[in-house]
């Protein structure tokens, strides 16, 4: 959507293969920004302009990290919840040591997100439009996850269910395994018993169909790799 409004001409079919492609190489490559390096090289090398490869995915990036922010927030009443209960002064101990580091990472953010998306000041409606498919792919997530919860036999609104999966994506981001894989699994299953009330056993379940669902749903991208290295610039 970005490199499509910034007038590359990329094709509809083009940017889903990269996605894709993307989408593969982050469940292998360190943390989910190994997907990103190879959206970058192979539209570098397709041909396409080096500046609007690096702001369109640093866009891209930034305004979904903009899209989880905004579901952060559903989360609260479950925190507020969890600390009223508990009478122990050392409470949520084992939740606030995960939310430092993040803390950490996402200070100046504010700033960053402006600087990268100061290229696309003069097209608003393609940044309304990438944020309106950022919702659309959360939404299809925390359905499923609540789905799945709700299959289990656990009881939890919606809300929360956005929430909590929006705090998990943010300690992912973390640069400390590949693809997140086990910090997630362990995020979720915490977040998920502590503050969604979910029991252990369901929460760890959980974390591990949705590992499941997300290297299936990568899959696609294996057959576009190969084009990466025998694409050619564009004449």
């Amino acid at each position: 959507m970005l490199m499509h409004s910034a007038g590359t001409g990329i094709s509809t079919r083009l940017s889903t293969q990269i996605t894709f492609a993307g989408l593969f190489a982050a469940n292998f490559l360190p943390t989910t920004i190994g997907g990103d390096v190879v959206r970058l090289a192979w539209t570098i090398r397709l041909g396409y302009d080096q500046a609007v490869c690096v702001a369109s995915l640093v866009g891209d990036r930034l305004v979904g990290m903009a899209g989880m922010a905004m579901a952060l927030p559903f989360a609260l009443p479950g925190y507020v919840r969890y600390f009223q209960v508990q009478s122990s002064p050392n409470a949520g101990s084992l939740v606030l040591p995960w939310l430092l580091p993040l803390v950490d990472k996402l200070r100046g953010f504010p700033q960053r997100l402006w600087q990268a998306l100061m290229f696309w000041t003069g097209k608003p409606r393609a940044l309304l439009a990438s944020l309106a498919f950022t919702w659309v792919h959360m939404l299809c997530t925390f359905g499923i996850v609540w789905l799945m919860l709700s299959g289990m036999g656990e009881h939890i609104s919606f809300w929360l269910v956005m929430g909590l999966w929006s705090i998990t994506y943010f300690i992912t981001l973390l640069p400390i395994s590949i693809n997140g894989m086990g910090v997630q699994e362990l995020s979720m299953t915490i977040f998920y018993t502590i503050i969604g009330g979910i029991s252990p056993a369901n929460s760890l379940g959980l974390a591990l169909l949705m590992r499941v669902i997300q290297l299936l749903a990568s899959l696609p991208g294996a057959a576009f790799l190969p084009q990466i290295l025998a694409s050619r610039a564009r004449t």
